[in-house]
């Protein structure tokens, strides 16, 4: 069980990409939440200019909005490594992902479900999330001819020299003929739609390593934080094989527990306390952290008063001259 819930545990990078800190990493993440946001506020400009939205677009906006706000707001904590907004900002990154994954999830059925009608040359059905919107706006579903190609006929023109009636007529071909209804499956198994899936996959993915680099990066300024506060430090073991459990920063009773940020900071640490609080031996950083606020200078008396408790600690010092006891 051991060697299982050691592959199975959270992993807890160290570094972005091998080549950047954590702090650097959560700044470039956060970067990019902010320009994925900005299109909550221009859709909302959208409505000015009269264009309508269906109810799960205008949702998206509206959240995009207000993560935007938040996102503002929390991101110049991680300089300051303030331990509340740290560990906020990775439950908002956590929480944002799943959103956003839902949010994605419902823009591809509807879409796939609008490549489905128009290769059945049929309507997006109503059932589909937005899919009154995707109809106006895709330019390609709902035709009003539902023919496959469209060929000219000519004709003399009488009284015009040289001139000529066409007429236009449309051609049904074995596709339109034989269509099916639109369906998810339908739309997934057309060819296009693979690199589209592919694409939206390795997104997720990324994501999900941006979630872990937030994660470790606000678990680390909490343990640096109670490393730092705490007049009971962090245990380590001279040898580094175990490392001890780290206190709680909003604890009942601490300065950082008070309000309501003390009752949501525990809230937020009470869910993963294990991962939040709980020792690791590969955490070569916090025994890093603990040597860097010790001072390099050792109190002692005059030069070579150490070196002399050491050689008479160990025995090898100079043997201790004898008194001479015949003289007195």
């Amino acid at each position: 069980m051991g060697i299982l819930s050691r592959y199975l545990r959270v992993p807890r990078p160290r570094t972005f990409l091998y080549l950047m800190s954590l702090r650097t990493g959560v700044e470039m993440v956060s970067l990019s939440v902010i320009f994925n946001k900005l299109t909550g506020f221009f859709g909302l400009l959208a409505i000015l200019t009269g264009v309508s939205l269906s109810p799960l677009q205008l949702s998206m906006y509206i959240y995009s909005v207000g993560a935007l706000a938040l996102i503002s707001f929390l991101m110049p904590h991680i300089r300051k490594q303030s331990p509340f907004e740290c560990l906020a900002l990775a439950w908002f990154y956590l929480i944002d992902t799943v959103i956003n994954t839902a949010f994605t999830s419902a823009f591809a059925i509807t879409w796939f479900l609008a490549v489905s009608a128009d290769n059945a040359n049929k309507g997006i059905p109503s059932s589909a999330p937005g899919g009154a919107t995707v109809d106006d706006t895709a330019g390609f579903t709902s035709p009003k001819y539902n023919v496959s190609k469209v060929g000219v006929s000519t004709t003399p023109g009488e009284g015009i020299t040289g001139g000529q009636e066409a007429v236009a007529y449309g051609v049904a071909g074995a596709a339109a003929a034989t269509a099916t209804n639109p369906s998810l499956a339908h739309g997934v198994g057309i060819e296009e739609s693979i690199p589209s899936i592919m694409v939206v996959v390795m997104l997720t993915m990324v994501r999900v390593y941006f979630i872990l680099i937030t994660m470790a990066y606000a678990r680390q300024v909490l343990r640096q934080h109670m490393n730092t506060t705490s007049s009971a430090k962090l245990h380590l073991q001279t040898d580094g094989v175990s490392e001890g459990r780290s206190d709680n920063p909003f604890s009942t009773g601490s300065p950082a527990g008070t309000g309501w940020r003390g009752k949501l900071g525990r809230i937020m640490v009470m869910i993963g306390e294990s991962y939040w609080l709980g020792g690791q031996a590969d955490d070569d950083w916090v025994k890093g952290l603990d040597g860097r606020f010790r001072t390099s200078k050792l109190s002692g008396g005059p030069p070579g008063t150490l070196e002399r408790e050491r050689r008479a600690r160990s025995g090898t010092g100079p043997p201790v001259p004898k008194l001479n006891m015949g003289k007195l």
